[in-house]
């Protein structure tokens, strides 16, 4: 009996989700389409919790009827080898084909940070773009793969079943005598060494930031198939994942300097990479398209025009005026409006507010008065959807959907946390906002009846539907991609905090590479001077001698330029912290200065293998000293 009621309500939600509200022939007909595949994501979510999801189609769709859409020309679609050109583009390895290739040595820093998964998956893609060129039989130099990568030997011995051999882990141990996980690798003649770290223990509910997430992926694949297949059975009810505690400090977006952090994006890019490459995963890019756009208003426009006319008006604007103002009105009616995101303002209407906010917004005479709570809400989400690119990006908005498909929900966590750090700043900055406004709802879930799987629910076909990218699914497509989205959707707003966490291995990466490149620096330096006829040693011994005179063994220096005590020595301690830091300056502080308060000024770790970076209270200043003791102090105010 339970099977039947089951299977006709399963029945009645593909016929409502079909313009159908009867039971005749045409839900027989429905009945016999491919069953909905319930993936390892969509396990949390049944199909009665899938009414909003459905009711959010239709109303997109009804308030979609007399838009117009934009223009949308699809060019020739790019054959694999192109793509993975622009791949190695984004990712910084430009250099190693086509026009502008040259001598490998020139990637030898950036390659001898990368894991044994990275450096595979960028192996595979030049593999590929030599194979395009050399069918092409391009003129200009193309690459040999042999040349950038000369695995070792021991390393391409096989198991039976397709696993490297223990006697070649045995042998890379060997040699790295660390992460078991990492391989060496040879760029021209030189033999260099990945920075991986150790992989310490973490429960099942740790967020292990430390190493490599394909290689924690490749470790999970080689353990026994019962310990897998017990973690797949547990990872539906993991809802608590963590941070453990790092003692060198949390590294979150914002907080490193811009030649830093474009580092860390060229190495996500990677790992996003070789973790769906261990997985399985396809991840291409979105098909070429050209968009015709507006170059000015409000709805229908580019984000990064959008902030450019906003910060004509507002200087330092990171976030869309309009997106704050709208999120602004909701609030003000009260989060604890029942239905709210949920129930629809009337079509008719919003087309006239997006009509009347078109002409009157940046006029600053439009009412907003006489905007319901309601139409706020639907002009939010409208403004989302009608993006001529999706917030999510057009490039990496199929690696998002594909998230739902990777078999655990940490590492789907792990995907988002590399994704989110792929994401043009604007798109960022405004993804945070929302999702930092959607948890506001939700925690007026008592009143307003939304929790995170309604607001998940509602929200995930204004994000991941783009009608400009041709994305266009049909019926069957869009229900069994439903719960996998609105899925994806509820961890980005359980766990946003994450998503805004560097994770610590891609840090170190970018420190690795930072002290090699100053190792060259220094030589070229040192030749330089040679050249101009000055005494190095003494130069050296000088430098020595007036630096350890400043800073006693055990005592660093911190700067503070723009406050009235402009440096102070500090005897390093294990519990001294970086708050402990500003609570000395600030407690000596007078005038102006004395108003500080607490997160208006940070501490920052400036130079020797960093190129700055903002540290966060928690930080064991003896710890982070020990890891860079090159580094400056400085106390100052974060940028806008």
């Amino acid at each position: 009996m339970v099977t039947v009621v089951t299977k006709l309500v399963h029945c009645f939600h593909l016929s409502r989700r079909y313009g159908q509200y009867t039971m005749n022939q045409e839900t027989t007909q429905t009945k016999e389409k491919p069953p909905f595949d319930r993936s390892n994501s969509q396990d949390s979510l049944d199909e009665l919790s899938m009414e909003d999801y459905w009711n959010e189609i239709d109303n997109i769709k009804k308030s979609s009827e007399n838009r117009q859409d934009q223009e949308v020309v699809v060019v020739k679609e790019p054959d694999e080898g192109e793509l993975e050109e622009e791949w190695l583009k984004e990712a910084g390895l430009s250099n190693l084909f086509g026009e502008s290739a040259g001598d490998p040595q020139e990637s030898m820093v950036f390659l001898s940070t990368l894991t044994r998964t990275q450096a595979a998956a960028v192996q595979k893609r030049v593999e590929t773009v030599s194979q395009t060129l050399r069918k092409k039989n391009k003129q200009y130099h193309i690459p040999d793969v042999r040349d950038i990568f000369a695995q070792q030997a021991e390393s391409k011995e096989k198991a039976p079943d397709g696993t490297e051999s223990q006697s070649a882990r045995t042998n890379e141990n060997k040699y790295q005598g660390k992460d078991d996980q990492a391989s060496s690798l040879v760029v021209g003649e030189k033999k260099l060494m990945p920075l991986v770290p150790e992989e310490a223990p973490a429960s099942e509910t740790d967020i292990n930031l430390e190493v490599s997430f394909a290689e924690q992926a490749v470790n999970q694949k080689e353990s026994s198939k019962d310990r897998t297949q017990k973690s797949k059975c547990n990872d539906v009810s993991l809802l608590s994942f963590r941070l453990p505690k790092d003692k060198t400090g949390t590294t979150k977006i914002g907080d490193l300097a811009p030649q830093d952090m474009k580092k860390v994006c060229y190495l996500a890019l990677i790992e996003l990479t070789a973790l769906y490459d261990v997985l399985g995963i396809e991840l291409k890019q979105q098909k070429a398209v050209k968009i015709k756009t507006k170059d000015s208003g409000l709805f229908c426009v580019p984000l990064t025009v959008l902030l450019e006319q906003d910060q004509r008006k507002v200087p330092g604007t990171r976030i869309p005026l309009i997106f704050q103002k709208l999120i602004s009105r909701i609030e003000e009616g009260g989060l604890e409006t029942e239905g709210l995101l949920r129930i629809p303002g009337a079509a008719i209407r919003i087309k006239n507010l997006c009509q009347e906010l078109e002409a009157k917004f940046y006029e600053g005479t439009f009412n907003w008065e006489s905007v319901k709570q309601h139409d706020a809400a639907s002009l939010l989400k409208l403004f989302i959807r009608e993006l001529p690119q999706p917030l999510l990006s057009g490039e990496y908005l199929k690696a998002f959907q594909a998230v739902q498909n990777l078999p655990t929900k940490k590492q789907q966590l792990q995907a988002l946390n590399l994704l989110v750090l792929l994401l043009p700043d604007v798109n960022r900055d405004t993804l945070k906002a929302l999702l930092e406004f959607l948890q506001r709802v939700i925690d007026n879930k008592e009143e307003n009846k939304m929790n995170v799987k309604n607001v998940a629910m509602v929200m995930a076909p204004n994000l991941f539907m783009c009608h400009a990218l041709g994305l266009k699914s049909s019926e069957q497509q869009e229900f069994a991609m439903a719960a996998g989205t609105a899925n994806t959707m509820h961890l980005m707003i359980k766990y946003q905090k994450l998503l805004w966490t560097i994770p610590k291995f891609l840090v170190n990466q970018v420190r690795k590479q930072n002290t090699e490149n100053l190792k060259k620096d220094r030589k070229t330096m040192k030749k330089l001077l040679k050249k101009m006829a000055y005494d190095r040693d003494k130069y050296d011994k000088q430098d020595r001698s007036t630096n350890d005179a400043d800073v006693p063994q055990g005592v660093i220096r911190v700067q503070a330029p723009h406050l009235s005590k402009v440096s102070m020595a500090i005897q390093l301690t294990e519990e001294l912290k970086a708050s402990d830091v500003l609570a000395r300056f600030l407690s000596q502080e007078s005038g102006i200065a004395q108003t500080l308060k607490k997160g208006e000024v940070f501490l920052y770790e400036v130079g020797g293998n960093i190129g700055e970076r903002c540290l966060d209270d928690d930080t064991y200043m003896k710890d982070l000293y020990q890891l860079n003791p090159n580094a400056e102090w400085v106390i100052k105010s974060k940028p806008s």
